[in-house]
């Protein structure tokens, strides 16, 4: 992965080729295909485990939590990995905004965690259009702290962000 994306952030996604990659990494190409159906697949290789804590934290959240708070929860959680990697994350997102196709990729990676936390919502027996509800406004928050926090200068916590948003949320939905 760190092989991709120094080649991917020097010289170009669609300049780099698997050939090359493998090559920095200390690999053959089929090793690399061995772990990766393709080079974009190297930007994208955490999706199962972040779907997974997602869906764990939500489903492990206590009964009496309300769909938002368990929502909350898996959000913040996934924040907490993105801040342990941060220089990784920021490489990986400094890549994927300038690519198209990546960016599509993105967001349908987004859409299955969408549909991913609503899943276990329903298993946890919230209705619809509750569970979607939840799920969307979870990953809105997830990409509207994300966005601040790499655009911040001072590195602030993507945890709190992540909580000062579910707050203002709750604030704008207030009726």
């Amino acid at each position: 992965m760190q092989a991709a994306l120094e080649l991917y952030v020097g010289q170009g996604f669609d300049q780099t080729t698997v050939a090359e990659i493998a090559e920095l990494a200390g690999l053959t190409e089929r090793t690399f295909f061995r772990y990766f159906a393709d080079k974009r697949e190297v930007l994208f290789w955490g999706a199962g485990a972040l779907q997974e804590l997602l869906v764990s934290t939500v489903a492990d959240a206590p009964e009496s939590d309300a769909p938002i708070v368990a929502i909350s929860a898996a959000i913040q959680a996934a924040g907490a990995v993105f801040q342990e990697q941060r220089e990784g994350v920021l490489l990986r997102q400094t890549v994927i905004a300038t690519n198209t196709e990546l960016q599509e990729r993105e967001l349908i990676k987004l859409a299955s965690l969408v549909s991913a936390m609503a899943g276990a919502l329903r298993q946890r027996g919230v209705a619809e259009p509750s569970a979607s509800l939840s799920a969307e406004a979870g990953i809105a928050v997830l990409k509207i702290a994300f966005a601040r926090w790499i655009g911040e200068a001072n590195e602030q916590d993507l945890a709190q962000l992540i909580r000062a948003l579910f707050v203002e949320l709750k604030i704008v939905t207030a009726s």
